[in-house]
């Protein structure tokens, strides 16, 4: 069954609720944002950051407690929404929740992603998929009904902006070992801002994607059981790796700067991406000289 769903109720609202804005302190000062994947990692940095620059935002994660946690953690200005974003309801369910709440969207943050690791040998398609869905797929997703919100606005006011910044990875920009479900939906996500960014540049719209390196001390990597230590150790990705420390110590040799990406600097990226107003999609590294555009 193909599912569709009028959006035109909320497009409506949006337009209408424009210049109906929380302003606070700092440089997102009355700007509505949705986080994806906010409860936890960069996703959770990334939304207490752009919060304390004056955001709205609306933490969606399909991890109800985590985001409920992390919204009440902010205070005013901050909500939580359920969301798969590998679900079109749920998506759009999401959008309009965002206009009921606060009147709009001016700032969606692709952020949510998972990883499978594996070889081609080892790897299942159900894997394959899940990753694909949820990194690749799910992006369409958030933009088309973002976008959609976004495009109301545009109409309503000359004056405004909006932007749509996935938070892709060094991955997107050079193939991983081992790792290629990943690889390939971040690849693919560079190709949608591209695209997106053609579509929607007449309103007004910019789309750009930041690219970071390994959040080494984020829970992607370091959960004792799902982390990618754990599942690159067990997959064989690191020759001669015994240990989750092996692992570790050869990723942080990778960087030039010895250390790991922070959710500070990714939110410094996002930041420029949005305040910039000539630069639409672009893939902005943030990997601490590990991987440089050619």
């Amino acid at each position: 069954m193909i599912f569709v769903i009028d959006m035109s109720l909320w497009q409506q609202q949006a337009a209408l609720r424009i210049h109906d804005r929380i302003a606070a302190p700092g440089r997102l000062s009355g700007k509505v944002a949705i986080v994806t994947g906010g409860a936890q990692g960069f996703g959770l940095g990334i939304a207490s950051i752009i919060h304390r620059e004056g955001a709205s935002v609306v933490i969606a994660d399909i991890n109800v407690q985590a985001a409920e946690e992390a919204a009440h953690s902010l205070g005013e200005r901050a909500v939580s929404v359920c969301c798969d974003v590998s679900n079109e309801e749920s998506v759009a369910k999401l959008m309009q929740r965002t206009v009921e709440i606060f009147g709009g969207i001016d700032l969606l943050i692709s952020n949510a992603g998972i990883v499978r690791a594996g070889s081609l040998e080892t790897l299942e398609k159900q894997d394959f998929d899940l990753v694909t869905g949820v990194n690749y797929t799910a992006f369409f997703l958030c933009a088309k009904y973002a976008s959609a919100i976004m495009r109301a606005q545009s109409a309503a006011d000359p004056n405004w902006t909006g932007d749509i910044v996935t938070v892709n990875s060094k991955s997107g920009l050079e193939g991983s070992n081992k790792n290629y479900a990943y690889a390939g939906s971040k690849f693919g996500c560079i190709g949608l801002v591209q695209s997106f960014a053609l579509e929607l540049c007449p309103y007004r719209i910019k789309v750009n994607a930041v690219c970071p390196g390994n959040y080494l001390d984020g829970p992607l990597w370091s959960d004792p059981e799902k982390g990618l230590f754990v599942s690159y150790l067990k997959a064989g990705k690191i020759p001669g790796a015994t240990t989750v420390e092996d692992v570790r110590r050869y990723y942080e040799a990778k960087v030039p700067m010895n250390r790991g990406c922070m959710p500070e600097d990714v939110t410094r990226a996002i930041l420029y991406a949005v305040e910039q107003q000539y630069e639409t999609g672009q893939a902005l590294p943030v990997t601490g000289g590990q991987v440089m555009l050619n």
